[in-house]
């Protein structure tokens, strides 16, 4: 992260610093309700609860108590001494790892007339799925296959 705000040096010199301090503070300010929102949204749809952030407590109570458990899971793994890059890196792996069967899914409702009736997916969209689910394969299949070599 230094190499960072050393990079902004030549335009806010003495300021980088401060700057880009104020750069990551901002973004975890904007990040954190989008994270915790779209995990409690996700997690309330999937369990038919009453969603919404328009919503007061007494009415969406499940969902609240999500966006403040993921909160507190937030908070926690800071203190417990995770690293958040670790944590990250660990995230993406697994997104790598889950994306085929991800796009499988997506895939198999996508071409579900039942579900998409006449939406449902063109040859297209099927082409360029596949294609994407062989190199997500690939890759998650490459990545295993050099971490344990």
């Amino acid at each position: 992260m230094e190499q960072a705000a050393k990079a902004l040096e030549p335009l806010a010199g003495k300021l980088a610093y401060s700057l880009f301090t104020l750069g990551i503070i901002g973004t975890g300010f904007l990040a954190i309700p989008v994270l915790t929102g779209s995990i409690s949204y996700m997690i309330g749809e999937s369990f038919d609860w009453k969603v919404g952030l328009e919503k007061k407590f007494g009415r969406a109570k499940a969902f609240y108590v999500t966006i403040i458990f993921s909160l507190l899971i937030g908070l926690a793994l800071n203190f417990i001494g995770v690293s958040p890059i670790q944590a990250l890196i660990y995230s993406a792996i697994l997104y790598g790892l889950t994306a085929p069967v991800m796009i499988v899914m997506v895939m198999h409702i996508a071409n579900n007339k039942t579900v998409m009736g006449k939406f449902t997916n063109g040859r297209w969209s099927n082409i360029l799925g596949v294609f994407t689910f062989i190199l997500m394969s690939l890759s998650a299949i490459a990545m295993i296959y050099f971490q344990f070599k």
